[in-house]
């Protein structure tokens, strides 16, 4: 089966669900028609490490080194149990695919699994979620539990890189130099390569490429995509290799090493699309010019981009295909207790963007000067809902995660909306930011459509670290839109960030307590505390003194460039706080410790905390206008009444009955009030072609005659619609 391109996701990603860069790469070729074949090979180097022969091989193999491994009392445990593991491994993974849910019965009952060190944290667990975990969810975690104690055996005793979503991550992580990297391809192979290399051989020997395409998302697969093209440039040296994805995008801009043109023959950057068209032409003709992407030429390092080709238009992309990868495959785990983390490791998620790049790009932490954040171009919802119905029908899943990096309000509008005409049932969630867009109306229409779930950064809960950060809201909105989420049943992560530039101690102890009123009080349900890093194409890193901090060294790596280390003679030294912001967030996503003292959750002096106790409760507690402007749009979700009519002294008399999913309610009016209110909900239902605004709802009041039409709607329709579908948007 010969195939033009071979599109590779090196080990490793996510358990759960494929990363979807192959997924993309397909489905611009399918376009083109050029032959693709894809592979996620982190799942497969993974079903066969976890299979019985791969544990078998694994306990055999640590039998043969155990003389020179220091096995600790955990270890040796693991060793002992070593058969009871080989039995229940396929059992585990199976009922982990979603094959073998009745294992759960036998699971989460004591004496099945075999428990060493990572089961310690099972007693904690039990006391805070266990009593609420269905059978199904408690086994799942059980299991999850019983893979990390085998990642720590591996990783003790066989391949220090081990870890399940990412391999060798410190060799790629602010790689300046390309020494350590290079030194640790020349060693003989680790023993995930050794797992690693027979499954692409496999590969490559079926599908005979003539270009293989490497996507690097993270420093966790840049070794292992190395490794990959070393062997290829070994044992099938007629083969191109590329690479490109996140990791060269933001870390090799500046790459001048030649001897990274050992394991590769292409590196291109931003969008991937027309370098990669530019690149497959080249493999007939050495002269076609390329489009973004390094080459080694006469032994230099030369960057190429005199291809005339233009960028592709998202719309021009393609549907993303997922044909090929393993998808009944992957594993769902259970690391995290909290229900918006356990999202990013459990289910599986087909992945999508909505649009290209961020709509507001103007953070100045973010790398914005990058074309992938820089040049924003989002696609059209009925686009959207094509490619989501055709991903649907190729994988069976209905879960999407839209992958923006802010998903932008009117286009979350646009696709509920298609959502609901076109009567798909799906589940998704996404990327945000918290801005006064999210209107209680709007997040009833998201929740209407399937989503279930947002995250968006809060980062320095301080309204004057927030305005340096251009971040473009106060803490007081931030907590009024995540009401919005909250109430109508969507979940809330919060990205948080401490050691911002000229971040002082009493600004990181007031975040702090915002972010814990935030909790107590219910809006947000889930956070991550993550230390500032300066990067390079971040406006702190290109501009420095405006932050009031200095680079350490002006150095261009001759590999990866782009974190930067730095000093800070303003701020606070953010690396105190670590701990104690992390352990107190801990406790807050699981309901409790919010009368503890912020003192309390360090082991130094920090200053009392200058927000009003009841800051966030005011914040939320401001009551809400809702005046009409003559340009927005009204929409009802609902269903159409059921309306009878009667005869009374005061004349005829409309009966408008309403059925939701939970119950029914009833809207009495006057004949012909009731004759209108009928034509009206028909008028703006979300299965007409167009929205109306309210101007529009005005003249359609006028041309049916009805007199007073404001006076009906403020007084009559208004107060009993709004919360059962009537939404102003």
């Amino acid at each position: 089966m010969h195939k033009k391109v071979f599109a590779i996701t090196p080990p490793f990603t996510q358990l759960n669900t494929p990363y979807p860069a192959t997924a993309y790469i397909k489905g611009f070729l399918n376009t083109k028609n050029i032959d693709c074949f894809q592979a996620d090979l982190g799942i497969e180097v993974i079903l066969k490490l976890f299979s019985k022969k791969g544990l078998s091989d694994i306990f055999h193999t640590i039998e043969e080194r155990k003389s020179k491994i220091n096995l600790d009392q955990n270890l040796e445990r693991i060793l002992a149990l070593k058969n009871y593991y080989i039995d229940s491994i396929e059992p585990i993974v199976s009922f982990l695919q979603g094959k073998n849910p009745t294992l759960a019965l036998q699971i989460e009952q004591e004496n099945y699994l075999p428990e060493a060190g990572r089961f310690a944290q099972l007693e904690e667990d039990l006391t805070w979620a266990f009593g609420s975990m269905g059978t199904q969810d408690k086994a799942k975690h059980l299991a999850t539990l019983y893979l990390e104690d085998l990642s720590d055996l591996i990783s003790s005793c066989l391949d220090p890189y081990f870890g399940f979503s990412r391999y060798a991550e410190r060799l790629g992580r602010s790689a300046n130099s390309f020494d350590e990297l290079y030194q640790n391809l020349q060693l003989p192979f680790t023993y995930i390569d050794s797992v690693l290399m027979p499954i692409l051989e496999k590969h490559l020997s079926k599908l005979s490429p003539e270009l293989i395409v490497i996507s690097v998302p993270f420093p966790g697969n840049l070794y292992s995509a190395f490794r990959i093209g070393q062997y290829v440039k070994t044992h099938f040296p007629n083969t191109k290799v590329a690479m490109g994805g996140g990791f060269a995008n933001t870390e090799l801009r500046s790459l001048s090493d030649p001897r990274v043109f050992e394991f590769f023959d292409f590196i291109s950057l931003d969008d991937g699309e027309a370098p990669l068209e530019a690149i497959i032409e080249s493999l007939g003709n050495p002269d076609t010019f390329l489009k973004r992407t390094f080459i080694l030429e006469n032994g230099a390092v030369v960057y190429k981009n005199n291809s005339k080709k233009q960028d592709y238009k998202q719309s021009e992309v393609g549907t993303p295909d997922y044909s090929d990868l393993l998808l009944d495959g992957y594993i769902s785990v259970l690391e995290f207790i909290n229900p918006m983390h356990r999202m990013w490791s459990d289910g599986r998620w087909n992945k999508l963007t909505m649009a290209h790049g961020c709509y507001w790009g103007k953070c100045t932490f973010c790398d914005i000067s990058l074309d992938y954040i820089k040049l924003y171009e989002p696609i059209a919802a009925n686009i959207l809902c094509d490619r989501i119905e055709e991903i649907v029908t190729q994988t069976g899943q209905t879960g999407f995660h839209f992958v923006d990096e802010a998903a932008p309000p009117a286009l979350m509008r646009a696709l509920a909306i298609e959502i609901l005409k076109r009567k798909l049932h799906i589940t998704w969630w996404t990327n945000i930011r918290f801005e006064k867009s999210f209107s209680r109306d709007l997040c009833v229409l998201l929740r209407a459509s399937g989503c279930i779930a947002v995250s968006g950064g809060l980062e320095v809960a301080s309204d004057r670290l927030l305005e340096l950060i251009k971040k473009g809201v106060t803490v007081s909105q931030v907590a009024q839109v995540t009401r919005h989420f909250t109430e109508t049943g969507i979940m809330v992560h919060a990205y948080l960030m401490y050691g911002f530039p000229s971040q002082t101690d009493q600004e990181t102890v007031d975040s702090l307590e915002m972010v814990r009123q935030l909790f107590e009080i219910g809006v947000v349900q889930s956070g991550f505390w993550h230390q500032f890093a300066m990067t390079a194409h971040s406006p702190v890193g290109m501009m420095p003194a405006e932050f009031k901090v200095k680079k350490l060294s002006e150095q261009v790596g001759t590999f990866a460039n782009n974190d930067i280390y730095f000093e800070d003679p303003v701020g606070t030294d953010p690396e105190k706080y670590s701990f104690g912001l992390k352990k107190s967030l801990l406790n807050y996503m699981h309901g409790i410790c919010f009368e503890m003292p912020l003192q309390d959750w360090f082991d130094f002096k920090i200053p009392p905390t200058s927000i009003p106790i009841d800051y966030i409760e005011n914040a939320i507690s401001e009551p809400e206008f809702y005046t009409i402007k003559q340009e927005q749009k009204v929409v009802w979700i609902g269903e159409s009444p059921n309306h009878k009519k009667s005869s009374s002294k005061k004349g005829e008399m409309s009966t408008l009955t309403f059925h939701t999913k939970k119950d029914s309610y009833i809207l009495k009016l006057s004949g012909s009030e009731g004759d209108f209110t009928e034509k009206l909900l028909s008028h703006i239902s979300v299965n007409k072609p167009k929205l109306r605004t309210f101007a529009e709802l005005q003249k359609f009041a006028e041309e049916e005659k009805i007199e007073n039409f404001e006076i009906l709607w403020s007084n009559k329709i208004i107060p009993k619609l709004r919360s059962q579908g009537l939404l102003i948007l």
